[in-house]
């Protein structure tokens, strides 16, 4: 069998198989089985499976084979193609450790759940932030056409690879290199806008380039890797309200949004006041209550560090305002001390308070409202129920 059609074998047989297991919409099934996603993806990095810290390696079809690098590119996989912001040098890849994905092709399934949520229709006009390595966009070419289809892409290096690749599959749509966060500059609305890359509010521009009634997806993400997927709709030009639809963040944070590098000083043994409290770190990493912590936290990042006394602690710091918590076990429970002007802890501790009071509702019951000044997530209703702001998105 030549190399087309293995691959072509390979993208029915893999139709097949996400459809079986009910993770492609029937709208999309010839999009998936027409669109050579190896165009898309000539060479990549997945991580490996040995212990300790991750490790990715390259896949190339000069390093595995043809067959071998095709049935990985026909998986539902996602296939990284670009670390900490910086090209790789594909004349001689070797293993990488202790960098940050920075571009990638996100698992097909969970790109055709976000094409489905649009909603869309033979008619729709679509804009997408975050072209990566374009194969969103080519199936977004298949579906509604190339004339229908705007995509922007922040990485002027990414986005001239797209454009080849996109080229290759015999798509043209029109193509920015730019800032998503500000804008298409479109001279028409759209209908539908959709965004591959994880932001931490929705920024006002897609509000304002998409028409009435015309429908928002995005990735909601925090620095505390929680959120998840939402479709807003546009009421009137200065409102968009909707829900999650789907917990936990799938993809990469905007490269505009990025936590600062600098995690600043890190407060002393006997800096701030200790107090017990009734919940450990644990909650930060449950997906619903972690969900509900990031909320309170907006600005805030964690990790773990060992003390002078050899015993794990648990790190919080707000890069807008200094506070901090820091967790530790105390006896059978844990105790927190903390210091700023906010009591970063006690407003998780109350967030949690609400949550639970409500039922302990999964992220899908909560709401959020997009207006030019302020973006809110809400449980119950709107009007009157528990909320928490979100940040309002610089440059947009």
């Amino acid at each position: 069998m030549t190399e087309p059609d293995l691959a072509t074998g390979l993208r029915h047989e893999f139709a097949g198989q996400l459809a079986a297991e009910d993770k492609l919409p029937a709208e999309w099934r010839a999009a998936v089985e027409a669109v050579p996603r190896h165009e898309c993806t000539p060479a990549f990095y997945v991580p490996n499976d040995a212990p300790g810290i991750t490790t990715y390696v390259p896949i190339t079809p000069a390093l595995v084979g043809d067959e071998a690098w095709l049935r990985r590119v026909y998986s539902d996989e996602t296939l990284i193609t670009q670390f900490d912001g910086r090209d790789i040098d594909w004349s001689a890849p070797q293993p990488i450790s202790g960098a940050a994905p920075t571009s990638s092709s996100t698992l097909p399934s969970l790109v055709v759940q976000m094409l489905d949520v649009l909603d869309g229709d033979d008619e729709s006009t679509v804009t997408e932030y975050g072209t990566g390595t374009g194969y969103s966009t080519a199936l977004m070419c298949h579906r509604f056409g190339p004339d229908k289809i705007t995509s922007v892409e922040t990485d002027p290096g990414v986005a001239g690879r797209a454009r080849a690749a996109l080229d290759r599959c015999g798509y043209a749509p029109r193509l920015i290199t730019g800032n998503g966060l500000a804008g298409a500059d479109c001279t028409a609305a759209a209908d539908r806008t959709i965004a591959t890359m994880g932001v931490r509010g929705i920024p006002w521009a897609w509000v304002r380039e998409t028409v009435p009634g015309g429908l928002i997806v995005a990735t909601l993400r925090g620095w505390l890797r929680s959120l998840g997927l939402v479709r807003l709709v546009v009421e009137d030009g200065q409102h968009a309200t909707g829900r999650f639809i789907a917990a936990e963040p799938g993809f990469m944070m905007a490269r505009q949004q990025e936590a600062p590098a600098n995690l600043g000083m890190l407060p002393a043994d006997d800096d701030g006041k200790t107090r017990e409290t009734p919940h450990g770190p644990g909650v930060l990493r449950m997906p619903d209550s972690g969900f509900v912590a990031q909320l309170a936290m907006p600005n805030a990042r964690t990790f773990d560090m060992a003390g002078d006394d050899g015993g794990m602690r648990t790190y919080v710091l707000d890069a807008a305002n200094d506070s901090f918590a820091v967790l530790s076990r105390d006896g059978d429970g844990w105790s927190v001390r903390e210091g700023g002007p906010v009591s970063l802890w006690g407003e998780v501790e109350q967030s949690l308070a609400l949550w639970h009071a409500a039922g302990s509702p999964a992220a899908t019951e909560f709401g959020v409202s997009v207006e030019p000044d302020r973006q809110r997530i809400w449980l119950e209703n709107a009007a009157d129920g528990p909320s928490w702001r979100l940040p309002v998105v610089p440059g947009s």
